[in-house]
């Protein structure tokens, strides 16, 4: 079969496709045919052993995909093969083979296709895992996104506005900005060309939000918390502009506010009863036509060094999602 192989530590395009020996599942295990994969940005750090997981070289990156339950180990019961399936995990995904955790493996819903399925987990599963059981957003709070242009953090404007908030979407460029718009932010701020904190006080007539989602940091991490309102709650999503930011422990303090962890990958293995409830709820909720991933581009397995690359040149919007087979 054949595989996107990362054997050396580096940029996408150091990648190789290769075909190697097909897999056969172990214990809890399940085997499945791709049928797409969705890019995250962790992807571009995995493939220079800059992120959290670290697989053994050679590997196969990708951590969400979709495809058909071909064979599975002992044990496994939920699934069989021939079903659709979607399925996560730190690695795997650009292979035209992938085995998976069977605790990461779920049925696709009927009438839903491979792409938006592939596209469904990550980026809703991380952003509901956040609003919902981190920051507690309630209807009528004020939600800021940062990096609201990117895969989580355009589903954290769908589900932020589904949830009842009012939504500040903040990223780099007008286009980006317009899709925010179009998925429900109600007010956008390009942080390039604009003063976050001073847009801020003017939307909120200088109450400040209630909670901010950062899938970013960097220089953005600080004055987002400066801009919280009492009781604020801030949301450790992940640090896509580089720097993870030192913050001065007194600005909670002076908010009576919150910086709150949020680690997906982790929650789907520590509270695994809760995560399969809220990914039944987002897919009722895709199903119903409610949330809808955006897709950027769609590319062949061949191109998806190419699209690691213009994800890590913030040339994605929403989600860029390589067909496999």
């Amino acid at each position: 079969m054949k595989a996107i192989l990362c054997r050396t530590f580096g940029l996408p395009d150091t990648l190789t496709l290769e075909d190697i020996p097909s897999l056969v599942p172990g214990p809890g295990e399940v085997l499945t045919q791709v049928k797409a994969c969705s890019l995250n940005f962790p992807d571009t750090l995995t493939i220079r052993n800059m992120y959290q997981f670290k697989p053994p070289l050679p590997f196969s990156p990708g951590s969400e995909s979709s495809g058909i339950v071909t064979a599975v180990g002992e044990g496994v019961t939920h699934v069989k093969p021939g079903d659709r399936v979607f399925t996560f995990g730190s690695h795997g995904g650009l292979a035209e083979e992938r085995i998976s955790d069977a605790r990461a493996t779920i049925p696709l819903p009927d009438g839903m296709d491979f792409v938006t399925g592939a596209s469904t987990l990550y980026a809703y599963g991380t952003s509901y895992h956040a609003l919902k059981d981190r920051g507690q957003v309630k209807p009528g709070e004020t939600l800021l996104v940062l990096g609201a242009a990117g895969g989580v953090g355009l589903a954290a404007v769908e589900l932020g506005k589904l949830m009842g908030a009012t939504v500040i979407a903040a990223a780099s460029t007008d286009e980006k900005l317009a899709v925010c718009r179009e998925k429900g932010a109600t007010h956008t701020i390009n942080y390039t060309t604009e003063d976050i904190r001073e847009r801020i006080k003017d939307i909120t007539q200088n109450k400040g939000v209630d909670v901010v989602y950062d899938p970013v940091g960097d220089k953005w991490a600080e004055p987002a918390i400066r801009s919280l309102a009492w009781k604020g709650r801030y949301l450790v999503v992940g640090f896509a502009g580089g720097e993870i930011p030192k913050i001065p422990l007194n600005l909670a303090l002076l908010k009576g506010s919150s910086i709150v962890g949020v680690f997906w990958g982790a929650f789907t293995q520590k509270e695994a009863g809760l995560s399969m409830k809220n990914m039944q709820e987002i897919a009722a909720w895709v199903m119903a036509g409610k949330l809808a991933p955006h897709i950027s581009k769609q590319y062949t397995l061949a191109e998806a060094p190419q699209a690691l690359t213009d994800m890590m040149e913030r040339k994605v919007i929403g989600k860029a999602v390589v067909l496999v087979s």
